[in-house]
Parts: C-alpha cells; structure tokens; sequence
C-alpha cells in the first residue's frame, strides 16, 4: 500500500512539473485545470516542490485577483533554441521558465552548406553563454529548427531535394558533436506551432494550425495539445501542396506546389521591372509604407495562401489559425486575403470557421518554439529523486 501511494504521489508531481514545464508559468488555479487534480492536491505538491528547490513561486496578479505564480527554479539550467533558415539563422538562450536571456541573428548565403552553418550555431551558442556569464555544463539541451520536414524517428530530412545539401546529414548528431549536449531537431514550423500552443496565443486551444509564411509556406498542426508530425514527419508540408497543375517545377519534384506561387521567387519576380532587385524584407517595408505593388503581390500570396490553409482546416476543424513569418509582418495586407479565403472555403464550420491571428511572437515564434521543445525534451531535473530527498529529511527532523 505504501509503495502504492509513493507511486502516486511521484505521478501527480510529475503532473505538476510537466505542466509548468510546458507553459514555462502557471497560477496554482491554473494548474488545477491543467493536470485535472484537486486544488489541496495541487497546493500541497507545490509547497513539496518548493522545499525540494525544484519550482518556485512568487505572487501575481490575474483578473484582478491576487494569486501565486509558479515556475520552475531558475537554477536549474539553460537551454538554446536555434533556427536555421534559408537565408539567416537565429540562436536564443533561455530559462527553464521560457525567459530569454540572449538572443542573436545572422545572415546566411544561399544554398549553405550544412556543415557551416552547424558550425556558426555552435559558435553563438557558445557566445551567448559567455555573454550571460555561464558554460556549456549548465546548458541542458538544445532545440534545432530547419525549414524543411524532419523524420519524427531519426531527426533526419524525411523528404530529399526540398534543403539542398542537408539530405544524408545526421544534423543532431553532427551539432552534438560540436557541443558535447543533447540536440533535438524539428520542423520549423512545428516550432511555431510549439510556441504559440503553449506560451503563445494558442494557449486557449487544443486544437490549432500555424501557418509560416516567409522564403517558403509550411503548417504546423496542434491536436489535442500536441503537435502532429505524422508517420514520416511530412504533416503540414502545405508548401508542396499543388495549386498550379501547370506550374513550375518545384524542389520536391512536383509541380506547380504552392511554394512555386508564393515563395520568394514567385513573389519578386512580377515585381523586378517595376522596382528592380528586392529582397523579402524589401517587399514587406513597402508593402507597410503603401507601395500599392507590394502591397498586390502579398494580398495576392494571401489569398493563395488562404485556399489551402482553408482545405486544411476544413479536414481539421481546428478551433483557430495563427499566421506567422515574414508576409505577416505586412499586418492586414496579407491577414485579410488569407482570413477572407478561409472563411469562405471553410463553410461547414456553422460558426464561420475558425479564428485567424497572428502570431504572439511574430518572428520570433519558431525560436521559441526551437526553446520549448529543448525544454520538453530534455531531463530537466528527476521530480521524484528530489521531493522523496525532501521527504525524508523532513521526516528526520
């Protein structure tokens, strides 16, 4: 009987820190409904964990009211969250209570290879450690994100062609190398699914879609909680949707995919005789200055957009839709399109489908998505091990 209660007692812990561990900071209310225990069940595995020196908690307020927030103890350990885009990365040093402590970006050639750019994310890893007054020991893990579908088993790309270069590389492994800690490699816009599921402005909802919208189109799908990969990791690819049958060539092999209509070249080319060269970033500053140009081109990369994220939804029946990346930087000029096409296609939602906004994050949602998943991933600290120490010594006193 009582190996039976010390079992219990252990899951409902585990409960709790899972929670926390997920949200990055939740009241003591909140964790009631979150890990489905009774408040005198909760509050008392709140103060044991107090006293193990695993979470802490501190008063807030919350509709007015006075409450206690908890989160995990900030001496636990760091960990990193890396972003390796097509054409810049982002590295990000965090709290285990999802706080930022440093972050820093740089750009990347096209078509960079691999080994480089594992490289130069090793090296603002290690930069931002200095830079916060800490080392490689107290880092706990490390969250990886690249654009492009990564095979849920082996951390691998799972489709060849879409990430020139990065086909046969064990990126995990290569990056474990370098920086002797665990890695954990995902989808990048899992990651922004990740992030605005569990400290982002999903937070409400078990069910969701993001939607990453910047050199390419990719979808990140929540149901019940938890992001879907699919058996190879290929879910939410909407990039390599086709849209054109008789449309370009796209890097999958397949033709006229929605990536051909809407990803960076599509978007400048139609642009080149009226401004000349521009880049991405180019486009959005002037579509948010009213360049009417611009403002065409990613009004129409919304409604594009729109139509398959609406199939999408329409297969899901996802209670809301957050719009992140770069075109949504434009604000409206690409949300309207994008909303108007969902809410039109979505017709067998009676309540008028599901909501549409942006990212709380904005750029940096997949980041802290690359965060979160270090967190989720790693061992922070063994709950049982800890509070049945401060059991004991609790007894001997």
């Amino acid at each position: 009987m009582a190996r039976t209660q010390s079992s219990l007692r252990e899951a409902n812990r585990a409960r709790v820190v899972d929670a926390v561990k997920k949200h990055g900071s939740l009241t003591q209310v909140e964790l009631t409904g979150a890990t489905g225990l009774s408040a005198a069940t909760v509050s008392t595995i709140v103060k044991e964990l107090v006293a193990a020196e695993v979470v802490e908690v501190r008063n807030t307020v919350r509709s007015g009211r006075r409450a206690q927030l908890v989160t995990l103890a900030h001496r636990v350990g760091l960990v990193a969250g890396v972003v390796v885009g097509y054409r810049t990365m982002r590295v990000a040093l965090a709290d285990v209570a999802h706080e930022i402590l440093a972050e820093q970006s740089l750009p990347l050639p096209a078509d960079h290879r691999p080994d480089t750019s594992l490289d130069r994310a090793a090296l603002l890893v290690v930069d931002l450690l200095e830079r916060v007054g800490s080392d490689l020991d107290e880092l706990l893990g490390i969250g990886l994100g690249i654009p492009a579908p990564v095979h849920p088993a082996t951390g691998m790309l799972s489709v060849r062609g879409v990430l020139r270069g990065w086909d046969a590389v064990q990126i995990a492994q290569v990056l474990e190398k370098r920086l002797s800690r665990p890695v954990f490699v995902d989808n990048d816009a899992n990651l922004g699914a990740l992030a605005e599921s569990t400290v982002g402005v999903g937070r409400p909802w078990r069910d969701m879609i993001y939607v990453g919208v910047s050199h390419g189109v990719g979808a990140g799908i929540v149901i019940g909680g938890s992001v879907h990969h699919g058996v190879d990791g290929t879910a939410g690819e909407i990039g390599h949707v086709q849209v054109d049958p008789a449309g370009r060539i796209c890097l999958c092999g397949s033709r006229g995919c929605l990536n051909t209509v809407v990803g960076l070249p599509a978007l400048l080319e139609p642009l080149e005789t009226s401004h000349g060269h521009l880049t991405l970033g180019d486009v959005v500053r002037l579509a948010r200055a009213d360049d009417p140009g611009c403002r065409q081109i990613v009004a129409d990369a919304g409604e594009q957009v729109g139509a398959v994220v609406a199939a999408l939804a329409t297969g899901l029946g996802p209670q809301g839709i957050v719009v992140g990346g770069e075109l949504a930087e434009t604000g409206e000029t690409f949300l309207a399109p994008l909303r108007a096409a969902v809410e039109r296609r979505t017709v067998l939602h009676q309540a008028g489908g599901p909501e549409v906004v942006p990212a709380a994050w904005g750029l940096r949602a997949e980041l802290v998505g690359a965060v979160a998943l270090a967190l989720q991933s790693t061992d922070v600290f063994d709950p049982a091990r800890r509070t049945d120490r401060s059991d004991e010594e609790m007894a001997g006193r």
